[in-house]
Formats: C-alpha cells, structure tokens, sequence
C-alpha cells in the first residue's frame, strides 16, 4: 500500500497542530479580568477627571447646574491660575515650597535611614537583632496618626513646635521602608560578592557603596518615592504642629481655604471654590511627574535582576 506525498504531508502537520492549539493561552479567561482591570482604571480616573474639569471653571459654572463631569461654556484655566497665584499675597505659591521642602528632606533623609539600617539588618549579626527588627515591625503596625499628639508634646518641650523641624523630623523614621530594604537587601545583595569585595582589600563602607549600593538601586526608589508621597500628602501633623499659616504645606493650606470657603459660602464675597479646585489640581502635579521620572529606574532594576 503506497501513501501519495499529499497524505504524508497532512500527517506530518496534524501533529505540529495540536502542540501549537495546546500551547496557545486561553483568550476567554483575559476577559473577566481585562473588565475588572478597566473598571479600577475608571474608579481611579473619574477623580482626577473630574479635577481637570471643574478647576477650568468659575464660581458661576460650578454652581450653575451644569455637568460636573463636562466643560462649562467658558474655561478660565488661565484666570484661574492667576488668581490662585495672587490670592492672599501668594501664598500658594509659598506653600508648594514649603511641601517640596518638607518632601524632598524629610523624603531623601527617610531614604538613607531606611537603606543603612535595612541593610544592616540584613547582612550584618550582632546582639539584639531580632528583638530589634521586631520592634521595627511592630512599628509598622502603629498608624502614624496616633503619634501625632505625643510627638507634639515632647517637641513643645524642646520648643520645635511651629518650626519647619517639627514636620521635616518625624517623616524621617520610615519602618516600612527599613523593613522593604531588609526584604530586597538579603536576596539582592549575594554575601559572595561582599566576601570577594573584602578580600580584595575594600572595606565595609566601600563595600557598601560600590557593591551593594548599585543592587539596592530599584527598592532605594520604591522607598523614596513612597516616602515623598507620604511627605507631600501629610496632613494631620503639620495641622497639629505648625500655627503660622506661612510655614503650611499644600495639603494644610487647601484645607484652610475650603474650611473658610465653606464659612462664607459660595456667593459670599470672592469665592474660593474654583481656586480650591485648581489648587488641588495644580498639587498632584509634581506627584505624576516625580513617578513617570523615576518609574525608569523600577524597570532598569527588574531587568538587572532577570539577567542574574
């Protein structure tokens, strides 16, 4: 019984179909989770939107009756800015300042506490480590909040109260970001290449920076930029601390505003509204632009660690 070229063909291709149908992934099971993945995009979105919308209006479009979701006829973006920027003396401008100050120290301190104590934790033994990390993770556990008030009180003794120090010291202690650190420093950092690095003749401090420091690089951004949110977005401790309104952050400010806007009403005097609105806006800006700059050191980190 002879087999004529087309059949032999045809059996030597059914198997190559059936090792390419069963290595394709399922599409069907994508769906569900595609749906709840573009429902958070909207959840998270909407707010911002709706931030972008109302802060091009005026007083009279946003309590128009209009759509809060839509543009008014009439967008003052322009008119907006110049008097958020001119009110009160400019004192917005002021506060963004004092919330880039309070961030970028208390956010670049908090960092360097966190990577020197979680690597010493990680790579290093002496007495009364693990009663130590414990405490750290019990830290980690208390809402900074319930903090606030004895922290005033020991900084009211040492009179730091309404002083840049008292909202600038308590951000620099970051268990979360210690125990990150830890976390990342012990799989990261291979005590190989510490040993080589101390038989060669570097010490421990070299060691650190030429070794480990380059490996710790992804988490050392993950803690920063976690640490300025954190920074940036505080509130109820510089509310508590602080008493002139021109050493207030951002977040402080804006609340002093809508707490008098919410006085006075929307038709009494100047309305604040439309400025709030803009000013919240123009807040979350340098939040967006800190994580799209440095969002390319998470992906150079994560390539590193997949060639390793």
């Amino acid at each position: 019984m002879s087999v004529t070229p087309a059949e032999l063909t045809s059996t030597r291709r059914k198997p190559r179909s059936l090792i390419e149908r069963r290595t394709t992934p399922p599409q069907r099971g994508r769906v569900p989770m595609n749906i709840v993945l573009a429902l958070l995009v909207l959840y998270f979105l909407i707010p911002f939107w709706w931030l972008i919308v109302n802060s091009s209006k005026s007083s009279a479009g946003l309590f128009g009756g209009g759509s809060s979701l839509w543009f008014a006829d009439d967008i003052n973006y322009l008119q907006n800015l110049v008097d958020l920027f001119t009110y009160s003396g400019g004192i917005y401008a002021r506060w963004l300042a004092n919330s880039a100050l309070y961030a970028i120290v208390g956010g670049v301190g908090a960092t360097v506490l966190a990577v020197l104590a979680g690597y010493g934790f990680a790579k290093y033994q002496f007495a009364g480590r693990r009663f130590s990390f414990a405490i750290l993770l019990g830290a980690v556990m208390v809402p900074t909040t319930t903090l606030v008030i004895p922290t005033f009180v020991l900084f009211a003794q040492v009179g730091w109260t309404n002083t840049i120090w008292a909202v600038i010291f308590p951000t620099l202690l970051n268990p979360f970001g210690v125990y990150l650190m830890n976390v990342y420093a012990r799989d990261a950092v291979p005590d190989e290449l510490l040993d080589a690095a101390r038989v060669d003749g570097a010490g421990e401090f070299r060691s650190f920076l030429v070794v480990a420091l380059p490996l710790l690089r992804p988490a050392m951004v993950t803690v920063l930029l976690l640490s300025v949110v954190a920074s940036w977005n505080n509130y109820f401790l510089p509310l508590v601390m602080l008493s002139d309104n021109r050493l207030f952050p951002v977040t402080v400010g804006i609340g002093l505003w809508q707490s008098t806007a919410s006085t006075y009403g929307a038709a009494g005097g100047q309305s604040l509204w439309s400025i709030i609105i803009l000013g919240s806006l123009v807040s979350v800006i340098p939040l967006i632009i800190a994580f799209l700059t440095l969002q390319k050191y998470w992906r150079g980190g994560l390539a590193i660690g997949s060639l390793k």
